[in-house]
């Protein structure tokens, strides 16, 4: 079955935290940039634990790589005041886009707590963006419901007031079966969502790793899969087996009409390069501002 055209990509980035993560980074932007992404993301820790590095790294990608940058913004642990100055620097850097997003509890709870001059929901947040103007935001979605949601009717809900408050579409936490997120594309439109739902895709480069995470996130790891990644006995047969996982799940999505895939990174860049060659992305030569065009 023929593709109704070729999906826009984005890419998530995370700002790094020493010299060699910086060197990372920088080689991740400069492998997937030439894939032409509708933007690429710059994750924002809990109270702005990142905030200084996470400027650096927009204003670097920005820069350097000429690419659209979002940035992200959560609600935790942190004013109304301090969240929306932190939308205003962004504003004055140049950039247009934000992932708002409520924000998991910090480190040592297991509830999200907002403070009393804080934003509650990340529905609060995009009002509160969309009353400064001149944003594109993107928001969160669950296809397999947020793990605090009572059931999918209330997280779909709660998808819609924040799509309602102002956001321009929603990017979903990753997943592996596709039948969970074609459900919920079904029953959000239903529920009269009308903006895009983006797909997140995780390409797998550590699979203990990722079914932590998974755990922690509601995202449900098919037994196929750790009977699969089991049986691949070296590091060369589990990186075959996760471009083949990949590549096969966005071919699907693509089939069924997806326009836009966003992958989350982990700053590495290679194994989502390698999909997004598989799925058909033609990369174009990567132009480099000098260092004086970024003085």
């Amino acid at each position: 079955m023929p593709y109704p055209s070729f999906p826009e990509l984005s890419f998530e980035f995370f700002p790094p935290s020493s010299t060699s993560a910086s060197l990372r980074l920088w080689r991740t932007v400069e492998r997937l940039a030439p894939l032409g992404p509708k933007f690429v993301s710059v994750t924002y820790g809990a109270g702005g634990t990142t905030r200084d590095r996470t400027y650096s790294a927009i204003m670097t990608i920005r820069d350097r790589a000429r690419l659209n940058v979002a940035g992200h913004l959560t609600c935790v642990d942190a004013s109304r005041d301090e969240v929306l100055a932190v939308a205003k620097k962004y504003r004055s850097m140049g950039v247009q886009r934000i992932v708002a997003l409520r924000g998991d509890p910090p480190k040592g709870s297991s509830t999200f707590e907002a403070r009393p001059d804080g934003f509650a929901s990340a529905a609060e947040l995009v009002e509160g963006l969309a009353q400064i103007g001149g944003f594109d935001v993107s928001v969160a979605a669950y296809p397999e419901k947020h793990p605090e949601a009572p059931d999918l009717d209330a997280d779909i809900a709660n998808l819609k007031r924040k799509l309602d408050a102002g956001a321009s579409r929603a990017i979903t936490q990753f997943f592996f079966n596709n039948e969970h997120f074609l459900r919920f594309r079904d029953r959000a439109a239903q529920a009269g969502i009308t903006a895009p739902i983006v797909p997140g895709i995780l390409p797998i480069e550590n699979f203990e790793k990722m079914t932590k995470f998974a755990g922690q996130c509601n995202a449900e790891v098919p037994v196929w899969m750790h009977d699969a990644f089991a049986n691949a006995p070296t590091a060369e047969d589990r990186d075959l087996l996760a471009l083949s996982i990949c590549a096969d799940q966005c071919d699907d999505l693509m089939k069924e009409g997806v326009e836009h895939l966003h992958f989350y990174t982990l700053n590495h860049p290679d194994l989502c390069y390698d999909v997004c060659r598989a799925i058909g992305a033609e990369p174009a030569a990567l132009s480099l501002a000098s260092s004086a065009d970024v003085a």
